[in-house]
């Protein structure tokens, strides 16, 4: 922000003198300039004061403060979102944390991958006559007074790691430490702080957590252990689990997101979010002693110890917002969506995904429809939306040649992707499910815990006779689950509990799976091995072109609808084996016939081709 710098009035013209005038005024009324990037904790802290000093004489300030914003956040989303500011503010993650100062604004993407509960800090307090505001902050920035009134005030916890199975396209750039300054500034990360007084306390006083219908209070304990510039994989705390993230270091950072004034349904678990906020560390945060008087303390471990700020920096949330697939297109083009052109993008898609399947045209249309399905609703026994695909015909062979290209291709176009080798040591050996550890009060991650629109390709091909343990039979009772149903069952020790999923799941194997029973099953008659080659302007318009097309919202017209009853009752009639399970496939199947057009409405045109396409797929299987 460039500073006004007052010029001396008996060198302006009148008019002049007249537009400084009111440039006082303004500064009058909005206070001190400060730096949104380098202090934002001083526009929180002046945008308190002046609030106070607006407040009538006789009010319970700092009441009627609590759990309400007074206008800092404004002053943020008109910075970020009206002055451009959002492309300065740096992405926190392993690389950029060697360089990002503490007290400065970051943004921070991830999953929200455990709840950790409800904090009661010190977030204001009379100094004299003058109350003063904690709030976006552990540390009180300047000692307190001997005797001083407070407020005790509450935050959420929120542990969030990077999304699993995010793909390295997807990555944002982040602003240089040069862009923002920081290589003149004097505090590092790994010189300590002066020590300070008593006085100057530690603002986190008590955390509790609400899971499971507990209310178990605790002290927070934090770490006191300083963090080193030269941040290793090791030093930072991991997604956890058996699943292998493929964007490097970034993918080891999580964050404890501490978030204000909002409801805490707002965030729900494996949700994705994008937070700005301040960015704190501080190693000689106190650590709190057990009282040994206190039985309390000794029945209850927190939470935060095994979360110290050395390996998990804590951010102070000023804005948050739920992201969704298209927030993860950088550089993706402004495509008005035409007919004329989303078919054009769509012939260009099917070519491509043909290719990666050796030519295999039919293969290539189940393929763009799988990867354009998503979870509309549960309706009874029925999961409505769901497309899982079963790709069989492979040999170790033909996997090592169209497996890897059709996962690096699903890489290349979906945000989220993952890919399992099933074996009976990786069912044996892997940890899939969540669970929570009541020892600690943390939910330790599973592979399966995933967010919603993330892509799993499970790969048989590897598969051996052998006996599976009884860790084993759980893990492919889930992966079964998980596919009828998009549902992951969650182990809280004492009792299980369901969670909705949104994940497409393709099989490849040499015969059909007998672990996952896909909707669809279609042998696959690769022609040839032909050259993939796609270039970064085509790339960029298939996942737009997935991403629009895989949100559009389906509707009828009644004289469709109509057509569409009378040809399904002529389909059961043909085929006495079709059943209700096989109609809702088909009619699934329009619909993302109708999308991959650009259409929101099943025509009797797109119920022709998938009734072509499943003649087709049928004769592969006698």
């Amino acid at each position: 922000m460039t500073t006004l710098i007052p010029i001396g009035s008996h060198l302006l013209r009148p008019i002049e003198r007249e537009r400084e005038r009111e440039r006082e005024r303004e500064r009058e009324m909005v206070g001190l300039a400060y730096d949104f990037l380098l202090n934002p904790l001083g526009a929180v802290r002046l945008a308190f004061e002046k609030a106070v000093a607006s407040s009538p004489p006789d009010a319970d300030l700092a009441a009627a403060f609590r759990g309400k914003d007074w206008g800092a956040v404004d002053l943020f989303r008109d910075f970020l979102f009206e002055q451009g500011g959002l492309s300065q503010v740096p992405i926190l993650d392993a690389s950029t944390i060697r360089w990002v100062q503490p007290n400065t604004l970051v943004r921070f993407r991830g999953m929200v991958q455990d709840m950790l509960g409800n904090e009661l800090y010190v977030g204001a307090y009379k100094n004299g006559s003058t109350w003063r505001t904690n709030k976006f902050t552990d540390v009180a920035p300047s000692p307190m007074p001997p005797a001083f009134e407070t407020q005790l005030w509450e935050r959420h916890l929120f542990y969030c790691v990077p999304v699993p199975g995010q793909n390295s396209w997807t990555m944002e750039p982040s602003p240089s430490p040069g862009a923002r300054n920081m290589s003149s500034s004097t505090s590092q990360h790994g010189v300590k702080r002066g020590r300070t007084t008593e006085d100057d306390m530690d603002l986190n006083v008590v955390s509790y957590n609400g899971d499971e219908g507990s209310s178990n209070t605790k002290k927070q304990k934090e770490g006191e252990s300083t963090c080193q510039s030269s941040s290793s994989s090791e030093d930072l705390v991991n997604h956890g689990g058996d699943l292998e993230l493929k964007n490097g270091d970034s993918s080891c950072l999580s964050c404890l997101v501490k978030i204000y004034d909002m409801p805490e349904s707002h965030l729900k678990l494996n949700d994705v979010f994008e937070f700005i906020g301040i960015y704190t560390f501080d190693p000689e945060l106190a650590g709190h002693k057990d009282n040994s008087d206190d039985l309390m303390y000794d029945l209850f471990e927190d939470p935060m110890a095994h979360l110290p700020p050395s390996k998990v920096p804590r951010l102070h949330c000023l804005i948050c917002r739920k992201l969704v697939i298209q927030d993860f297109l950088p550089n993706s083009p402004v495509i008005e969506p035409l007919p004329n052109m989303i078919r054009k993008i769509r012939e260009s898609l099917l070519l491509h995904l043909s290719a990666v399947l050796g030519n295999d045209e039919v293969a290539a249309q189940y393929l763009l429809l799988h990867l354009l399905s998503r979870i509309r609703a549960q309706v009874d026994v029925i999961t409505v939306g769901k497309l899982s695909l079963n790709l069989t015909g492979f040999t170790r062979e033909s996997a090592s040649i169209f497996g890897c290209q059709l996962t690096n291709a699903v890489e290349e176009l979906l945000p989220f992707a993952h890919a399992i080798p099933l074996t009976i040591e990786y069912l044996n050996n892997a940890t899939l499910q969540p669970r929570k550890d009541n020892k600690t009060g943390r939910l330790v991650a599973g592979v399966l815990q995933l967010a919603q629109g993330t892509h799993l390709t499970i790969d048989e091909t590897r598969m051996q006779n052998g006996t599976l343990t009884s860790n084993g039979v759980v893990n492919a009772r889930l992966l079964k689950h998980l596919l009828e149903w998009q549902k992951v069952e969650y182990d809280f020790e004492y009792y299980k509990l369901e969670m909705a999923a949104d994940v497409q799941l393709l099989i490849i194997s040499e015969g059909k799976s007998s672990i996952l029973p896909a909707d669809l099953v279609l042998p696959f008659c690769p022609k040839s091995v032909a050259p993939v080659n796609a270039t970064s302007e085509q790339l960029q318009a298939w996942r737009w072109y997935l991403a629009t097309m895989r949100s559009l919202q389906h509707s009828s017209e009644p004289e469709t609808s109509q057509i569409l009853q009378d040809e399904m009752v002529a389909a059961m009639q043909e085929d006495r084996s079709l059943g209700y399970a096989g109609l809702t496939r088909w009619l699934t199947m329009a619909e993302l016939m109708s999308a991959s057009f650009g259409e929101k409405c099943v025509t009797l045109e797109h119920w022709q081709m998938i009734k072509e396409l499943e003649r087709l797929r049928k004769e592969r299987l006698r």
